[in-house]
């Protein structure tokens, strides 16, 4: 146990430093998050005020979860380009050479991924409350919602480390990205569940990230909301791509 944790601890610290002090990396993780809030909650404010959309936080509240959850996920998946980066550049292979627990490796770069994640929820927050945002729930709801937004870390996270595990190389950058930017866009994104028509409608209710974006809309309005679905989703899914990503880290192992 105290290898897998100095391993864990020490790929973490690494990452998390390369992200810190490099502006390339820092920057757009943090920018795009903002600007999708600001085009969303502020471009789109008016559709708050079609017919039959009555969310009691705002339209503000309800594009800032998605916009978080979003956020959340691409951390997780741009935590995948910097395992791809680090097998071309060498260091996976010494580092997995070195390492005495390979799993403390694939746990340091899921908690740089977490780190990075509530790094940009954080801005988010105070992005929002300074414009106005409403938030109905109560502390434990808001404590949910960041639950809510490490799990979809930790899936994303998984998925793009089993991908960069098994390829090694960042040229499959959209093979961890556009699978995952299809599931959040295929969600109740502009309106709710309820508004929604026509093959969107059909599509969002397979989603798995729907009861997600919703139970996570339901927490910061102090809605109706069921722990059982969104928490099982939730964990359901980061145990799924879990398993997923330490087979990638034994494919890893085998191509040496």
């Amino acid at each position: 146990m105290r290898r897998f944790v100095d391993v864990a601890l020490g790929v973490a610290w690494r990452s998390i430093k390369k992200i810190a002090t490099n502006p390339q990396l820092l920057f757009p993780s943090l920018i795009f998050p903002l600007f999708f809030f600001v085009a969303f909650a502020g471009g789109l404010s008016s559709v708050g005020n079609v017919p039959g959309f009555d969310f009691p936080s705002g339209y503000t509240a309800f594009q800032f979860v998605f916009v978080l959850l979003q956020a959340s996920a691409f951390g997780g998946v741009f935590t995948g380009f910097g395992i791809a980066g680090d097998f071309e550049n060498g260091f996976s292979r010494r580092l997995m050479l070195a390492a005495p627990s390979r799993l403390g490796i694939l746990a340091g770069y899921t908690l740089a991924a977490m780190v990075r994640a509530a790094v940009v929820g954080v801005l988010l927050f105070v992005v929002a409350l300074a414009s106005g945002m409403q938030i109905d729930g109560s502390g434990v709801d808001l404590f949910g919602l960041i639950v809510l937004a490490l799990l979809v870390n930790l899936t994303a996270a998984m998925w793009a480390a089993g991908v960069a595990m098994r390829l090694r190389s960042v040229q499959a950058g959209p093979a961890m990205q556009l699978p995952v930017f299809l599931i959040l866009f295929l969600a109740p994104v502009y309106v709710p569940l309820d508004l929604l028509a026509g093959w969107i409608e059909a599509v969002a209710h397979l989603n798995p990230f729907t009861p997600l974006v919703e139970g996570g809309r339901d927490l910061i309005s102090g809605g109706d909301f069921q722990p059982g679905l969104v928490y099982g989703i939730g964990v359901g899914l980061s145990a799924l791509f879990l398993v997923w990503a330490v087979r990638g880290v034994r494919s890893a192992e085998r191509a040496g």
